[in-house]
């Protein structure tokens, strides 16, 4: 009897404790969620033990414990916990066993995230396990061997206590530019410079226009140093279309020590209201590579590419199945051989988390499947986005392995030997008149392969100053034939070899008017002449009348062209110019093809601001150079 009044005693004294201990630990529970929302990690995760100590079978400590390990990058610790979970807590094994599985990956133990994968894997759940094991079997077989020496993070000048992304740099390596997390609330633009011992100083915010109260991120600058591409969020417009969320911007200058212009927006063929953005331009300046989620993708966000043809940039494309995955695809850069791009992907099977990818384009446009950079470069944590030296043999990329998830520093790397893209150098230059001397701006150039004939590339020489700036493969022979209005055509042939990887080719092109052996000009006439507004391509009724009224005359004639050439003023920046030109000129043809002629006889182009016919200076200047010529040429 008295043996069970104290078994008894001992069975309601447990009773009496089990509430105490249960209540210790959400006092702990809830200490360790104060502690994390102030940021203080190390604190919070302390309590938190202190709380799984007190009540062992508490799911949502262990849940919150591994998720909080594994954000800091404490794989292994993670791992722990969640093994521990499994084995204790209530149906732990089908609660915990898929992070249990990805922290084993992440901490690169793969044959045992396989068992794990391969005791717990459902039907239910077959894409999110079969990916996970794609992963563990991509980590077994690739391993941690060292494709190249450990990347080195670059000085505390660029490496801030906050996050720096999306390197880009000039292709004389001598600026970095790159989008900097102020106050991790803020991105902005800036740039760093070298100094004589090769390091980086001289660390700068690119200021207004570019930087404003709202987000902007991911700047790249093309080759010859006069367009830049940005990443604008937070965007409104009054037609909910034109602008949506984020959305890309052009800016340009005349000269690369010249301001920048306003960034303005690409029109709805490019933007829309879904996500674009993360621009990167083809060294030819003719493809335009960017981020989006719009429909038809292939999931997530997915790399797109734009074609700058006829002066316009056409409906983008898909970059395809070799390259994009049902997960997210971000940070494009191709390369200057205009052929090899880099990404980021957290689709394709990787170390874990986002990693870098590379896949090289065949001529027909279509892409080699993605191939992962490998370790070091690629790591458990996230690398996000990366570029490419002009010599192929430096990568520069951000990664949040020095610190919490999120916290990206820019690293330098030597790139992996197979993995290093075409050698490429550069011709530079500028195109002028061999009488006069002055510079021919906009000067229509084409570089061809000597040997095949075909045109490879297509250039302008810079509206501001005449420059150009060419990055072509080494090791080929290159014809470039130069051509500019009232002027004779120069064909040059350069043997692009070696020598030019060391110090590229400075080579200037001089050109003689067209009339300087008096050769005799086509017979154009000008009929008729249409103005517009600034940024409109509608046609008034008014208009529509001058372009019947010139052309009525004409309707019974034979044996003639109508040419329809739109020009602008030179506000803005030339590639959009351009395009509108091109818009304008397809309008007035349009009307041209109405009043009765054949449609075989009617060209028409739009030349930007090829040709002015008055000043810049002054809004009636500029508003006569937006126009639009009906010329007959018999």
């Amino acid at each position: 009897m008295r043996l069970k009044l104290l078994l008894l005693i001992c069975c309601l004294c447990s009773f009496t404790l089990l509430p105490a201990q249960s209540k210790k630990a959400g006092r702990y529970y809830n200490a360790a969620l104060k502690y994390k929302a102030a940021k203080k990690t190390d604190k919070a995760c302390h309590k938190m033990e202190l709380s799984i100590n007190k009540d062992p079978t508490s799911p949502d400590a262990y849940s919150q414990l591994g998720q909080w390990y594994f954000e800091a990058h404490k794989f292994a610790q993670a791992a722990e916990v969640f093994k521990k979970a499994t084995s204790i807590c209530q149906n732990g094994g089908m609660r915990f066993s898929k992070p249990y599985a990805r922290s084993l990956i992440y901490s690169g133990l793969p044959d045992k995230a396989l068992s794990v994968i391969n005791t717990y894997a459902t039907i239910r759940d077959s894409s999110e396990w079969n990916k996970m094991r794609s992963q563990a079997l991509f980590v077994k077989q690739a391993g941690r061997r060292l494709a190249c020496p450990m990347p080195v993070a670059l000085n505390e000048r660029v490496n801030s206590p906050y996050p720096e992304l999306f390197p880009s740099m000039a292709v004389d390596t001598s600026t970095l530019y790159f989008t900097r997390r102020v106050n991790n609330q803020d991105d902005d633009f800036y740039k760093a410079s070298k100094d004589t011992c090769g390091d980086w100083y001289n660390v700068l915010n690119l200021g207004y226009p570019l930087n404003t109260p709202d987000q902007e991120s991911a700047m790249y600058i093309s080759a010859d140093g006069h367009y830049l591409f940005i990443t604008r969020c937070e965007n409104r417009s009054e037609d909910g279309w034109a602008e949506g969320g984020c959305d890309m911007y052009m800016a340009y200058r005349v000269a690369n020590d010249s301001p920048w212009t306003v960034p303005q927006p690409f029109g709805q063929t490019i933007n829309t209201p879904d996500y674009e953005g993360q621009p990167t331009l083809s060294p030819d300046t003719r493809e335009l590579y960017f981020v989006s989620d719009r429909k038809g993708g292939y999931g997530g966000y997915d790399i797109y590419i734009s074609r700058f043809e006829d002066g316009l940039w056409q409906l983008p494309i898909n970059a395809g199945p070799s390259v994009n995955t049902a997960g997210n695809e971000t940070a494009p850069y191709i390369n200057l051989d205009n052929k090899t791009l880099f990404f980021a992907s957290d689709g394709w099977p990787g170390f874990g988390g986002t990693d870098l990818f590379m896949s090289r384009r065949h001529a027909d446009g279509t892409f080699d499947k993605a191939e992962n950079m490998g370790y070091p470069i690629n790591t458990p944590n996230d690398e996000k986005s990366s570029c490419v030296t002009l010599d192929g043999k430096k990568l520069y990329f951000s990664s949040d392995r020095n610190g919490p998830a999120g916290n990206y520093d820019i690293f330098e790397a030597n790139m992996p030997f197979d993995r290093q893209p075409d050698a490429v150098s550069y011709i530079a230059g500028y195109v002028y008149d061999s009488l006069s001397k002055s510079r021919l701006t906009s000067s229509s150039m084409y570089i061809c392969n000597a040997q095949k004939g075909d045109t490879i590339y297509e250039f302008k020489s810079n509206r501001g100053d005449a420059t150009f700036l060419i990055t072509l493969p080494l090791g080929n022979t290159y014809a470039i034939h130069t051509g500019h209005y009232g002027h004779m055509t120069v064909d040059d042939t350069v043997v692009f070899n070696k020598q030019y990887t060391v110090k590229p080719l400075m080579h200037n092109i001089p050109m003689l008017p067209s009339n300087y052996n008096e050769i005799r000009t086509i017979d154009d006439s000008l009929i008729a002449m249409v103005h517009f507004d600034v940024n409109i391509t509608d046609l008034s009724p008014s208009d529509k009348d001058i372009i019947r009224d010139a052309l009525s005359p004409w309707l019974l004639e034979k044996g003639f062209m109508v040419l329809v050439n739109a020009y602008t003023d030179n506000t803005g920046n030339p590639m959009l110019n351009e395009e509108l030109s091109t818009k304008r000129a397809g309008m007035v043809a349009k009307e041209v093809i109405l009043v009765g002629l054949d449609e075989m006889a009617v060209l028409s182009k739009g030349f930007g601001e090829d040709k002015m016919i008055a000043t810049n200076d002054t809004e009636e200047g500029r508003r006569t150079n937006r126009r639009v010529e009906i010329r007959i040429r018999r």
